[in-house]
């Protein structure tokens, strides 16, 4: 079976690196001149995205997954009304779509923060009356790592909230969330129904980029981690969702709070790699082939540190101990992800010892 991947970043590149055992084979859909997933399938696409190119693509595989979600949806329907694409055009629609989102997470009653939709800068004003400061300022779609966002913290900002980000409405205010940390819960829902969970991940950001993830997330309740179960199987469900979805929340005194969804593997889930029975990525491919489901539960206590901007040095990691390098073959530039090093130990103590031991050895000393 071929898989055609849209984009070829490090996700599909992490994809086909899971699928080759299964004898899957990938094409993939990118018009980047460095593109991580080129050493591994045929390559499609260029800076136009010309009907030709995607026609090109759509004959290259059997079955069509994507690895962001920031793609036209009317491509995505294309592709679906020939062969078969996966996760549904309905997932990437409400996904890919923050008031999307937002309407969805309030008709199966997930808590989530109030919101009100911007059309102009009276709007800004209005939201600021309703839900009170701060305010988060959002773009609907495209935003990621921290882009596409204001947090609206005195009125004298209003205009240059609008300033910045009003050539792109509709615009989402949300209520500031109060919260002790961030979590997020990776899901993988196969062709027949079945669902498996992988434990809640403990993230930490850093100038709006994903600088860690330790897994399970320490001192998460029983219960806590069966609500995040529970929100996340209701998304996949109600989305007829195939493939890995991830649900990023907010840990709050009043409970997990809904932030976001991605119908993707996700970065707060290369922990699994080598952490987990089955990696994320190993599952999404089982899904979209249409294989049995592997085990989602963690070996021990993992850790995933994003390398950012600069490379390290790669004797130096690999040294330390149960320490795994990854790397996307991707030129170095400021906040850009080159890679990510997985650590696994035996107690969450010693998981501690070894991030800071890694965290020593990164160009940049990110605090971790």
């Amino acid at each position: 079976m071929k898989i055609g991947v849209f984009g070829g970043g490090q996700l599909g590149r992490m994809m086909a690196l899971a699928g080759y055992p299964f004898n899957l084979r990938f094409s993939f859909y990118d018009a980047a001149v460095d593109c991580p997933s080129a050493p591994l399938g045929q390559l499609f696409g260029d800076k136009h995205a010309s009907p030709e190119s995607l026609d090109a693509f759509i004959a290259s595989a059997d079955v069509f997954t994507y690895e962001f979600e920031n793609i036209p949806v009317a491509w995505v329907e294309h592709i679906a009304a020939q062969k078969p694409v996966y996760p549904s055009v309905k997932s990437l629609a409400i996904s890919q779509n923050r008031l999307n989102e937002k309407k969805l997470f309030s008709q199966l009653n997930i808590p989530a923060a109030a919101y009100h939709e911007i059309h102009c800068a009276d709007d800004l004003a209005q939201a600021a009356s309703l839900l009170g400061l701060p305010l988060v300022i959002k773009t609907t779609m495209g935003g990621y790592d921290g882009k596409g966002q204001f947090v609206l913290r005195h009125m004298n900002e209003v205009s240059q909230a609008w300033a910045e980000l009003g050539k792109a409405v509709p615009l989402i205010a949300e209520a500031f969330v109060t919260f002790q940390r961030e979590l997020s819960i990776i899901a993988v829902r196969s062709q027949t129904g079945e669902t498996r969970c992988y434990p809640l991940a403990w993230n930490t950001h850093h100038q709006g980029i994903l600088s860690h993830s330790i897994v399970p997330a320490p001192q998460v309740s029983a219960a806590t981690q069966v609500q995040a179960e529970q929100y996340i199987t209701q998304i996949l469900h109600e989305l007829n969702h195939v493939g890995v979805l991830t649900l990023e929340l907010f840990d709050t005194q009043s409970g997990l709070y809904a932030n976001e969804t991605a119908p993707r593997v996700h970065n707060s889930g290369h922990w699994s790699i080598e952490g987990a029975v089955s990696s994320q990525f190993e599952n999404h491919m089982r899904a979209v082939a249409g294989l049995p489901l592997g085990s989602t539960e963690a070996i021990r206590p993992s850790a995933m540190i994003n390398i950012i901007g600069q490379h390290p040095d790669t004797s130096a990691i690999l040294a330390i101990p149960e320490t795994h390098l990854h790397l996307y073959g991707k030129s170095e530039r400021v906040g850009r992800k080159l890679g990510h090093i997985t650590i696994t130990a035996e107690t969450y103590e010693a998981l501690q010892t070894r991030i800071a031991e890694v965290a020593a050895c990164l160009p940049n000393k990110m605090a971790l």
